[in-house]
């Protein structure tokens, strides 16, 4: 019997972007006192967890941007050693996701990087999810590969889907009306060349997404294992009896 192929870790980015700014309205009252990168779930922070699947994943630097109790978030991910946390200042004025990494941009470089929002969160299959992502990236045809879950058996996760996606892993977005057989998990590699032609000050990453998808430059990944959509003081119960499923 011939032993299975071993999986090698492709070389993937070595920066990234937790997003970390946003306000937690859906958190409330959690977020009333903690800001949501912040909230624990199973006995760890969801930013301590994204950083933490960063750093396995080979990242030596992340940025993280902070606005809404910015003072707590800073303190928290400063103390980390690995990867090392550079802070984006976003106290003057929250930027959305598409302006706030535009303003850290000097600090991720010029190579594709990794973007992850604080509470990405998911239990992971055979292979690490940021491995496939790196796996998949192809500089040439690519100026975005997004990581989707699929949108029924997502747990937490109630909403139509956001894209459709092709043999090639091209994306399009939902038809008005429809169920999209994906979500948009909160994880992805990013080419600095998306970023052009940027309008002034907050702005959402669907704006780059929709300009990429226009260009036939989109690109996805289906993730393996159990994405969880932890937005709702609800969804941490439900995602921390997922996590204790799963260790069973």
């Amino acid at each position: 019997m011939t032993d299975p192929i071993p999986f090698r870790k492709p070389a993937g980015p070595r920066r990234a972007m937790v997003l970390a700014a946003g306000i937690g309205k859906r958190m409330r009252p959690v977020t009333a006192t903690v800001p949501k990168p912040l909230i624990e779930v199973a006995g760890r922070s969801m930013i301590d967890r994204a950083l933490d699947r960063l750093a396995r994943a080979g990242v030596e630097e992340a940025v993280v941007n902070v606005h809404y109790l910015a003072d707590l978030v800073e303190v928290h991910v400063r103390k980390r050693k690995a990867p090392k946390v550079l802070v984006s200042d976003e106290r003057g004025a929250l930027l959305e996701t598409g302006g706030g990494i535009a303003k850290a941009l000097p600090l991720l470089g010029n190579e594709p990087f990794y973007v992850m929002n604080s509470d990405s969160f998911w239990i992971e299959g055979p292979r690490p999810n940021l491995d496939w992502l790196a796996g998949g990236w192809n500089d040439a045809e690519m100026d975005a590969l997004l990581m989707l879950a699929p949108t029924v058996a997502s747990i937490g996760y109630y909403g139509p889907g956001d894209f459709l996606m092709d043999k090639e892993g091209r994306l399009s977005r939902r038809p008005e009306r429809t169920i999209a057989p994906f979500v948009y998990s909160g994880a992805a590699i990013l080419s600095p060349r998306i970023f052009t032609d940027l309008p002034e000050g907050a702005f959402s990453l669907n704006l780059l997404f929709d300009r990429a998808i226009a260009a036939r430059r989109l690109f996805g990944v289906r993730m393996d294992g159990i994405w969880l959509h932890v937005g709702t003081p609800e969804a941490i119960r439900e995602a921390e009896l997922s996590v204790a499923e799963s260790a069973a």
